[in-house]
């Protein structure tokens, strides 16, 4: 999850806020190269683990994730994710290494994502779809979308993407956790990582435009009124 979420951005005028918006997201999941960035520490994990033991795979991921946080700093990459990243992979770590046992790196990741889907369904029920807030403050557009029930269905639409991804992920990474498959869980996390991600962010785009359009013709018609 939970990695697309930012503060506000400033507003832009009418029919310029989707690009700001649009790099915001791009910012906050690395760039085109996260999904290379993300995949390092744990492919590192996996293969030192299998050829000489979890202590030194959890010394590897951590020293790769630190490599590469300061590679993103040095080239003037966005700072958030590679922060976060490197927390992320030393935590994960840490809990290997309390446990003993190398499946347990992914174990956070699990509970992040059965966390996230309970979080995004329970706000579609209190018609609060978390999609199109996060959308709101990224554009800087707020919430009149909720005063607007069109909208708040297609940004409830867009949530449930979400909370599909984020369920699907537990689940499959959590069938493979109890079967111990170490190596299919490491391709499993990268694999399910950005792809279903950016399926999702382009409901959130299908949902912000049609919104977008119903709210401005409204906005068109209140005058006349």
């Amino acid at each position: 999850m939970p990695e697309f979420i930012s503060p506000a951005a400033p507003s832009a005028p009418n029919g310029t806020e989707d690009r700001p918006a649009k790099q915001s997201l791009l910012d906050q999941m690395g760039g085109p190269t996260g999904l290379v960035y993300t995949a390092l520490p744990i492919t590192a994990f996996v293969i030192v683990n299998a050829l000489f033991g979890l202590g030194a795979a959890i010394g590897t991921a951590i020293g790769v994730a630190a490599a590469v946080s300061v590679l993103r700093l040095v080239r003037k990459e966005p700072v958030q994710p590679a922060i976060s990243g490197l927390f992320g992979v030393a935590f994960a770590a840490f809990i290997a290494w309390k446990t003993g046992s190398a499946k347990d790196f992914f174990l956070t990741g699990i509970w992040i994502n059965i966390a996230l889907c309970v979080l995004f369904l329970a706000s579609v029920l209190v018609r609060r779809p978390l999609a199109g807030l996060i959308w709101g403050a990224l554009n800087g557009t707020g919430t009149a979308w909720l005063k607007d029930k069109p909208s708040r269905r297609y940004y409830d639409i867009a949530t449930l993407a979400f909370a599909t991804v984020f369920a699907s992920r537990f689940t499959v990474w959590q069938w493979l956790y109890e079967e111990d498959r170490t190596g299919w869980l490491a391709f499993a996390r990268i694999a399910m990582g950005y792809p279903p991600l950016v399926l999702a962010i382009l409901v959130v785009l299908w949902a912000g435009r049609r919104s977008a359009k119903r709210l401005k013709a409204q906005a068109a018609q209140q005058p006349a009124g």
